[in-house]
């Protein structure tokens, strides 16, 4: 009975461990890993996602086509019309590692 506190404690301990250690990534999801900083192989997903979970840390990044409203702006051209232009942008993510590592 003497050691049942250090033995609860150390099971709570492991819990945690345990409960930040699993990732679920989703279907439109990659994950990309880093082990203390350093890149460790190729995209996770999607489905279940081991990690070690304090030395290992994982970057989402969605595949979904993503839309961004560029603001409206006045332009005047060459002959001193004025035209008013807006944009639609849309991108997807098709290379996880790239994405996170060489985009700023």
């Amino acid at each position: 009975m003497e050691q049942f506190p250090l033995v609860l404690i150390a099971v709570i301990i492991v819990l945690i461990w345990l409960f930040n250690s699993l990732n679920v990534l989703r279907e439109y999801e990659r994950g990309v890993i880093f082990r203390i900083g350093r890149l460790m192989g190729v995209p996770k997903g999607p489905g279940l996602i081991w990690v070690i979970w304090p030395i290992d840390r994982i970057v989402r990044v969605s595949l979904r086509t993503i839309t961004m409203d560029v603001p409206t702006q006045d332009v005047i051209t060459k002959d001193n019309v004025s035209v008013k232009v807006n944009a639609v942008v849309y991108f997807r993510v098709v290379a996880p590692i790239r994405a996170i590592v060489e985009v700023e």
